[in-house]
């Protein structure tokens, strides 16, 4: 039986876990990561992952800080523009939040996922500290005082002076803590795809909002030559499942309908894949020499941008205290610091996407009513625009 040492055991090779990888990597911890599937890295590869990460201002000081940003920036496509339309009103509400309002720069730029996975994958190769283990999981963990000791499913034993878990909303790592979690489930999916469009989307991210959910654009690079974005439709689940199963053809046309027309007509660019949409909160984000990040701490629909934004504030938050004290890491101290700056933000972040999904859900003509109503006195008062727009941003992480 192979047995490794270490500062940090991470179970989970996603975005998150990459990225978390990368983080304490370039501080000078020493990292074992492990995820039981090899990443996919090209787009027309089997199981690549076409949705996108539009990442937030705050989000590239913490990729900057793992050596990620200037291996990203060249394919990053920028969001100056979040604009909200009500297409469930005659005539439809159209606000746009523009972020020359409040800095100097877009709230944030896109990126597809198997790219990100491959640039992340390629900055880990080049770190004499960091393994990366594809194609092992996490299989059991027994936590001590001074160590947690990992048995992954090679059977190779690590000990690790603390263990992240970012392994996904059915985190192994959350389970063998012994921490609960609260789920909320809307009864939809999200269909996510990409799409050629015959208007300029000139970097805005448009959120349409009708009966069922939302429907999202966000920019990304032309593709031969035409505009490009990516969508997240939301849909009730068996509507998503007879949409994923429409030809090409057709689902482009209901797609251009659904969008309310704000790109022209639509031509579908990729393949449709569904995933499930919850609200997920672990009941705390530590125990003993135990961390949770990303997914494995919360779960909220795709709206606003916030998951994958939240994700890098809880990386952040973890690194910082690591810096700050090596010599307490993984400790009581550590963890209890990490929970109590975390936790309530998260609440607070996935409560409010819950309403907004909620109140996009609502058929109720008077639930429409209260929707257009607020989307227009929220954007008429500035002050409130200005504040509501540097919450979106992650300010006072």
């Amino acid at each position: 039986m192979d047995k490794i040492d270490t500062d940090i055991l991470i179970s989970g090779g996603g975005v998150a876990g990459l990225t978390a990888a990368a983080a304490f990597g370039t501080a000078g911890f020493r990292v074992v990561l492990v995820d039981p599937a090899p990443p996919v890295t090209e787009a027309g590869a089997k199981g690549a992952d076409l949705r996108t990460t539009a990442f937030l201002q705050p989000a590239r000081d913490v990729l900057s800080a793992a050596g990620l940003w200037d291996r990203l920036a060249p394919f990053a496509t920028p969001l100056q523009i979040m604009r909200i339309v009500d297409a469930g009103q005659d005539p439809v509400i159209a606000r746009d939040f523009d972020a020359a309002e409040i800095s100097d720069e877009p709230f944030g730029w896109n990126l597809p996922n198997w790219l990100l996975r491959r640039e992340m994958v390629g900055r880990l190769g080049e770190m004499p500290n960091v393994a990366f283990r594809p194609g092992t999981g996490f299989r059991a963990m027994l936590a001590r005082d001074r160590e947690a000791i990992v048995t992954l499913t090679d059977r190779t034993q690590v000990r690790a002076r603390l263990v992240i878990g970012a392994d996904g909303r059915d985190s192994a790592v959350r389970q063998a803590a012994g921490i609960g979690a609260r789920t909320t489930r809307y009864g939809q999916k999200a269909v996510t795809f990409a799409v050629t469009h015959a208007l300029p989307h000139d970097n805005i991210s448009t959120e349409v909002h009708r009966t069922g959910g939302p429907f999202t654009l966000v920019p990304l690079p032309d593709l031969d030559g035409r505009p490009c974005s990516a969508v997240v439709w939301m849909v009730p689940g068996a509507e998503a499942l007879r949409l994923a199963a429409l030809p090409e053809n057709d689902f482009s046309t209901e797609a251009t309908e659904r969008s309310a027309g704000v790109m022209g007509p639509l031509t579908l660019a990729s393949r449709r894949m569904v995933w499930p949409i919850i609200s997920q909160i672990a009941d705390r984000m530590t125990a003993q020499r135990t961390a949770l990040i990303a997914e494995a701490a919360h779960v909220m629909p795709p709206i606003g941008a916030q998951g994958l934004n939240m994700s890098l504030n809880d990386i952040a938050a973890l690194r910082d205290l690591a810096v700050d004290d090596p010599a307490g890491l993984g400790g009581v101290t550590m963890l209890d610091t990490y929970n109590r700056r975390r936790h309530p933000d998260i609440r607070l972040r996935v409560t409010g996407i819950d309403a907004l999904n909620r109140a996009s859900i609502a058929g109720l003509p008077i639930m429409k009513d209260l929707r257009a109503k607020g989307i227009a006195a929220l954007y008429e008062a500035t002050p409130v625009r200005k504040g509501l727009m540097r919450m979106g941003l992650g300010a006072g992480r």
